[in-house]
């Protein structure tokens, strides 16, 4: 949480969440970070609260999150089991989170790399059959 909470406020207000969600790969709306401080917003003060920050994983876990918001994005960036990190402080647990954020997403983003060759290698491979079958028609006529 210190990474991303520029007022040093103990909470994540819309363009700490913002740069947050840019850094880790999933940049947002205006309204959409707007619409995913209120999902979870509970004392309606405009931005989040660790308490409020645990709510998006229990959300998320709870299946209560659209699958194409952004809180979703979040939390399927990363999975960290709080039993293992426990309750000691919010501190370790936003460190804990914001490091495995970053990892995540740099490891997606390969997956992501290595898919988009592959079907880029993949559709050069059909075009060059398709290219072949039409030489090989006109000298079988």
């Amino acid at each position: 949480m210190k990474q991303y909470d520029a007022g040093r406020d103990g909470f994540i207000d819309l363009m700490e969440l913002k740069l947050m969600m840019e850094k880790l790969g999933a940049p947002q709306t205006h309204l959409g970070l707007k619409s995913m401080i209120k999902e979870v917003d509970e004392d309606f003060d405009g931005k989040l609260s660790f308490r409020e920050f645990l709510l998006i994983f229990h959300k998320a876990a709870a299946g209560e999150l659209q699958e194409d918001s952004g809180l979703m994005a979040l939390a399927k960036l990363s999975e960290i089991d709080v039993a293992l990190e426990g309750v000691k402080g919010a501190k370790d647990f936003f460190e804990a989170k914001v490091q495995a954020l970053n990892s995540a997403s740099k490891f997606e983003a390969e997956i992501k790399a290595e898919q988009d060759e592959r079907k880029q290698a993949e559709e050069k491979r059909r075009l060059r059959q398709a290219a072949f079958r039409e030489l090989k028609a006109a000298f079988s006529t």
